[in-house]
């Protein structure tokens, strides 16, 4: 297949991983993204676009947006109704919206235009967006007869919510996130797609006489930073223990500190462990994260030390008086990385949903003509 994937950004390096993963298995694949990430994630055809993501883009949005979409934390969202919704804040969110879209058409039409944009396959929209809020771009693609994904990775449907004209028409949708099954009623969990051969066993610091403990906040409201930094540091008043903060560098030099650590530490709250966690993982870091409700359940034999706020001094003191345990857990979430992240069965897996999802639908449009044509 031809495949084109539109998002916002090259978010955590997601879009990028599950484009090279098409090409692995013989796809076409490429990926649009609207603006480069801060944390420059390899790019493929990126349209630099305005008034995305810059100081005066983030301001402007405390005045015109909804301030329920710009809270981010570490807690389950309870939305007023499901899935939740996108909508302009007023009449000035509404207005600048659209002459943002306005300021863009000229680049958007050009790189159409450069890579036939019309004649791909299937269009994966990860993040759940396209280039308008108004969704004009794929009800022209479901009338040309295309497939339309929709790819949610985070807080993309917990703060912001589905975009309703993109929603109403995607033949599938999907999440990285098991917390997004309470969200929305029409989605599917997979596993975040990683490629755990671009990894090495973590190499540690010769002759450390300190445990090293990672974290990698990104916004430490969302991660439960300041509780598991205020842990961290007061374990180490009794014990050989060092905290590593890696936090606001670039993606290269944020993995090089990471894999000088012996324990990892992702992120307490509801909503589970992400990419930072894997790619602990996938280095045999033993790595600490509480888990979403209800994926213990459903995944039980996964490799982290399940942790929240009363347990976390208690598993971590455990982890750091035992260097075998460090090892066992390590080795363990290695093999389980490799077995379940592998980037290359993740997109096996979404298009299997995609067909099934499309027999059901020519099922339910075939029932529909049959009963349309009984007598009545």
């Amino acid at each position: 297949m031809r495949i084109l994937h539109i998002a916002p950004f090259n978010i955590a390096g997601v879009p990028i991983t599950l484009v090279k993963a098409e090409r692995e298995l013989g796809h076409q694949s490429r990926l649009i993204t609207l603006a480069h990430d801060r944390r420059n994630y390899e790019e493929d055809l990126c349209l630099h676009l305005p008034f995305l993501d810059f100081r005066g883009t983030r301001w402007l949005k405390r005045w015109v947006s909804d301030p329920a979409r710009l809270a981010v934390d570490n807690r389950r969202k309870r939305p007023s109704e499901l899935p939740p919704t996108w909508r302009p804040h007023g009449l000035v969110e509404q207005r600048l919206v659209r002459l943002r879209e306005r300021l863009w058409q000229k680049t958007i039409r050009r790189v159409m235009a450069e890579i036939d944009f019309w004649n791909f396959d299937l269009y994966q929209l990860d993040a759940g967006l396209e280039f308008f809020r108004d969704g004009r771009t794929v009800r022209r693609l479901k009338a040309l007869g295309k497939s339309v994904i929709c790819c949610y990775t985070g807080s993309d449907l917990r703060t912001r919510g589905v975009i309703p004209e993109i929603d109403a028409l995607s033949d599938l949708n999907v999440t990285f996130e098991f917390d997004h099954l309470q969200l929305h009623p029409r989605i599917e969990h997979v596993f975040f797609p990683f490629d755990v051969r671009n990894f090495a066993p973590r190499v540690g610091l010769e002759g450390a006489k300190k445990v090293r403990i990672g974290h990698a906040p990104t916004n430490r409201r969302a991660k439960g930073s300041d509780l598991i930094i205020a842990t961290v540091q007061e374990l180490a008043r009794a014990n050989a223990v060092e905290l590593v903060l890696i936090e606001g560098l670039p993606h290269r030099e944020a993995l090089r500190r990471k894999a000088e650590c012996d324990i990892f530490v992702d992120q307490l709250g509801d909503l589970g462990y992400g990419i930072n966690a894997l790619e602990a993982l996938a280095m045999g870091i033993p790595t600490c994260s509480a888990l979403a409700p209800g994926f213990e359940e459903r995944y039980p034999d996964h490799p982290f030390v399940a942790v929240d706020e009363r347990s976390l001094r208690a598993r971590l003191l455990d982890l750091i008086q035992s260097e075998v345990q460090r090892r066992e857990l390590g080795a363990k979430g290695r093999r389980w990385v490799a077995q379940h992240h592998d980037s290359r069965q993740v997109v096996k897996r979404i298009h299997e949903l995609l067909r099934q999802a499309t027999a059901s639908l020519s099922e339910e449009r075939g029932r529909t003509v049959l009963e349309a044509g009984r007598p009545t």
